[in-house]
Formats: C-alpha cells, structure tokens, sequence
C-alpha cells in the first residue's frame, strides 16, 4: 500500500516542483483562500498563539497578522514543493546568507557547532547550509510511517550536502562524531513544545511560562558544541536572507539552562520582527496551565529516587 500511495502523489508532486514559483504562487493564493475562508485552518489555534504573543495589539491588529500568516504559510508549502527541483544557483540566489564567516571562523579553529534556529521564515531552505559552512552539516528527521516517502524525502534534503538522521538516533550520532573526532555542524530547531514528561526546563516565552526543548544546550555543553542562531527573514515573495549569530563559544561557562534562555529571547526579537511569518498553527503554549502538575512530578520523580 506505501508503494501504491507514492507512486500515485510523488510524480504530481514531482511536476509541480518543475513549475515556475510566479505559478506555484498563483496556487498559493488559492490555498490561502481555502485554508483561511472555507476550511478556517486552526484559526482559533492561531489567534489564540498570537493573543497571548501579543496581548498588548487589538484584535484588528491580531486578525491582520493572522491573515498575513495564512497567506506567508501557503507560500511555505508551495517553496517546500519546489525544493524537490530547485537548483544550487536557484536556491543560492533566493536564500541568501548574510553573514557565514561567522560561523567558518569556528569551523577553521576546529570547532563542532549546533546551529539552532525557529520555525520562522522559511526554515525548509536551510537545506543549503553545506553550499556555505566548510564543514559537514547534519540535520534531524521525522520517520514517516511510508518508508518509501521517507527515503525520497530524506534523498532531497541531502542534496545540498545535509546527512540527514532520524530524530531517535540524532542523539547518538552526534556523540558518535564527538568521540570520533569527527568535526560537523548540527542543525536542531528548538522552539516548538515538548512533552510535558520529557520537560526539564520551563522558561518564559512571550512572557508566558511554557515549557522549553533544552537539548540543544545539553547536547552544546556535553560535546563542546559553539551554539549559534541563523534566522532567516523574508525580504520579498520568494527570497530570504539568512543572518547568524553566536549564543555561546563557550558553553559549559554559563549557568544551566541561560544558554536556552538567550535563544528564546533571540527568538521572540525575531518574531516581533516578522510576526506573519511565525509558525503561529503550532500550538505553543497549549501546557502553559500545566506548570504546578509538572513541579508535582519531579517531585514525585525525587521522592522514588530517595
């Protein structure tokens, strides 16, 4: 069945990735009227997110940004399309990178680096990090239950140079690299929700206490990775411009969890920069009344390890 699915929707898929973006965007347009006026695509989610992002904004001013996300995500899912055909010239010339010798400072003094970002702008054409960091970039996947789409999915992502593994064994693999000497650049997106049983920090984000990935630190300060942030911000329909900036060169010299801390205040600066062109469908901060029971747990958690 895996099989028949993907040979049904891959080569359509495979034929509007050859279409011209001007195209792509006519069809984006028509996904924004469906997704935002027949379907009504997670409005509530959406509105709710920027509500407690924004709460000082009327509710004119919310309702504008969540139109002008709507209309940013439908071009997300048409550039996504478009990654399966686009070429190294084409993509060098519409995901520009502002500053990478920031980053290439780090990879000729011999460092490994996590290079940790948002889901902002358009975060799919970062698979062309390799085409300017002079050192082996690795990104994490989700398996798909379609191994075949997996395979396909994983083929394109790699074309640029990402080695890609799956979020299970991204772990491993970087420990693997750390103990082999094997110097790399890891790519971890870290501003989504994790689970609750899995939290280890909560942190504010918008203000409101959420809890926070802290991997990227963990993993940062265990395997002596230079934590930098890349956001990508949206210049035009079509054309982004990438900017790095470091959060630590040496992480096992901050506190516990500030490094996590830096990041989502850089993050929150990036949003309210573009706040159309945060992933607002997501839903982060559906645990923030969760707080109380997760200190019950780790309590509990102390309690049986007593």
């Amino acid at each position: 069945m895996n099989f028949i699915v993907f040979y049904l929707t891959y080569p359509l898929i495979w034929l509007f990735s050859r279409l011209p973006l001007f195209v792509l965007y006519l069809l984006s347009d028509c996904f924004y009227l469906l997704l935002y006026y027949l379907i009504g695509y997670r409005k509530e989610v959406i509105l709710t997110n920027i509500s407690y992002a924004f709460p000082e904004k009327s509710d004119k001013e919310k309702l504008q940004i969540a139109k002008k996300f709507y209309k940013h995500f439908t071009d997300i899912m048409v550039e996504s399309i478009k990654s399966f055909s686009i070429s190294e010239k084409q993509i060098l010339k519409r995901y520009q990178y502002k500053n990478p010798d920031l980053v290439n400072k780090y990879v000729k003094e011999g460092k490994s680096i996590a290079l940790v970002s948002a889901h902002l702008a358009n975060w799919e054409w970062s698979f062309s990090l390799p085409l300017v960091i002079d050192t082996k970039v690795f990104g994490a996947y989700n398996k798909l239950r379609n191994e075949t789409f997996e395979k396909t999915l994983k083929d394109n992502r790699e074309k640029f140079g990402v080695k890609g593994a799956t979020t299970a064994n991204f772990i491993k693999l970087i420990k693997h690299n750390f103990e082999n000497k094997i110097q790399g650049a890891y790519i971890l997106l870290s501003d989504q929700s994790p689970h609750v049983e899995k939290t280890f920090y909560w942190g504010e984000f918008f203000g409101v206490k959420v809890p926070v990935h802290t991997g990227a630190e963990m993993l940062a300060k265990k395997n002596d990775l230079v934590v930098i942030n890349y956001k990508a911000k949206k210049i035009k329909r079509g054309y982004y411009e990438t900017e790095f900036e470091i959060i630590a060169e040496n992480p096992k010299d901050f506190k516990d969890y500030d490094i996590t801390d830096k990041f989502l205040r850089i993050t929150e600066r990036n949003v309210t920069e573009q706040p159309e062109c945060y992933l607002w469908s997501h839903k982060r901060f559906k645990h923030k009344d969760r707080f109380e029971e997760w200190k019950k747990m780790q309590e509990t958690k102390q309690q049986t390890k007593s």
